[in-house]
């Protein structure tokens, strides 16, 4: 209990937050609502309080403060209308469409759980992807000074190239070459996963010492061997510290790059959401991404236990 205490003080002050925000930003709603069902309040006109302060408006109407999370499609929804969004898109359009149309067991195109695979299919080629190039990169940059000065420059100008610009070129060239579906979201998400990669592993792959380095070559040791038997496994924190980087950076290029091709996905379940004011829509994909993202960045961390434990090292 003393490990958890100070986790459920923390959730219970961010959900007290989040109710507390919840007011203010749908309060006009809630008046504009009441004025129509023959409630007094305060302004009386709405073009007063369209005029009037958020926090005055709530003051002056205290009795409202429960309809400001209630509405059917609030500026920000409170947390029990998320979760019964996500109670409904991920429990009950399974439960119905196995009843109905779904007798093969898929997953209903409807709910969330099939967008979360979507997203989560092109999340994890991206990574392994973009994980595999950021290491062979690594290695290039760290046995070639000509490699490190000519190419690690470009590595890091590709960062600063904002991906919601980048995305829909890369969706638009890859289709015009007939590439379509999982592989241009991998793509996005190897964009921009392999950067943390690099510089993890490059900074990995130079932890040794020139002691340890001098010793390999007193054994007449080859690079292959230096490589394999001193740099890899002097990497290994390194390179699992950036892959949780990558795998999370890897989620975001997935959903970005879904924004533009809207072929499902937890983005394109986002971006539907905006367009039909359903903002609990948005915010249960936006909790579920959130989710998947701690779920992969624990499956690393698990895959790091495991590794160092079978090295020798501290788990």
């Amino acid at each position: 209990m003393s490990r958890a205490g100070p986790v459920i003080i923390l959730v219970a002050a961010l959900f007290a937050l989040w109710y507390a925000a919840a007011v203010p930003m749908n309060i006009r709603e809630a008046l504009t609502a009441a004025e129509r069902e023959g409630v007094a309040v305060q302004p009386d006109t709405a073009v007063e309080r369209r005029d009037a302060n958020a926090l005055g408006l709530v003051l002056a109407n205290p009795g409202q403060i429960p309809d400001a999370w209630a509405q059917d499609r609030p500026r920000l929804p409170a947390p029990h209308q998320v979760a019964g969004e996500l109670w409904q898109s991920v429990v009950m359009e399974e439960v119905e469409g196995r009843r109905g149309l779904l007798r093969s067991g898929s997953l209903s195109n409807r709910g969330l759980l099939l967008h979360a695979w979507i997203t989560l299919s092109a999340t994890a080629l991206g990574f392994v992807i973009g994980a595999m190039a950021g290491i062979a990169l690594a290695i290039g940059i760290v046995h070639s000074k000509t490699m490190e000065k000519s190419v690690m420059p470009w590595a890091i100008v590709s960062q600063t190239v904002p991906i919601v610009a980048l995305a829909p070129m890369i969706v638009v060239v890859l289709y015009s070459v007939g590439l379509q579906g999982l592989l241009p979201k991998a793509i996005i998400s190897a964009y921009l996963s392999f950067f943390p990669v690099v510089v993890g592993m490059v900074k990995g792959l130079r932890a040794p010492d020139a002691m340890q380095t001098d010793l390999m070559r007193t054994w007449d040791a080859s690079g292959w061997q230096v490589l394999t038997r001193l740099r890899l496994p002097a990497s290994m924190p390194y390179l699992f510290a950036s892959m949780k980087i990558a795998v999370a950076a890897a989620l975001v290029g997935a959903i970005v790059g879904e924004l533009p091709v809207q072929g499902g996905g937890l983005g394109a379940r986002m971006l539907a959401g905006s367009y039909y004011g359903q903002t609990a829509q948005i915010w249960a994909a936006l909790l579920l991404a959130a989710a998947l993202a701690a779920v992969l960045v624990a499956m690393i961390g698990g895959a790091q236990r495991l590794a160092l434990r079978r090295m020798g090292g501290a788990a």
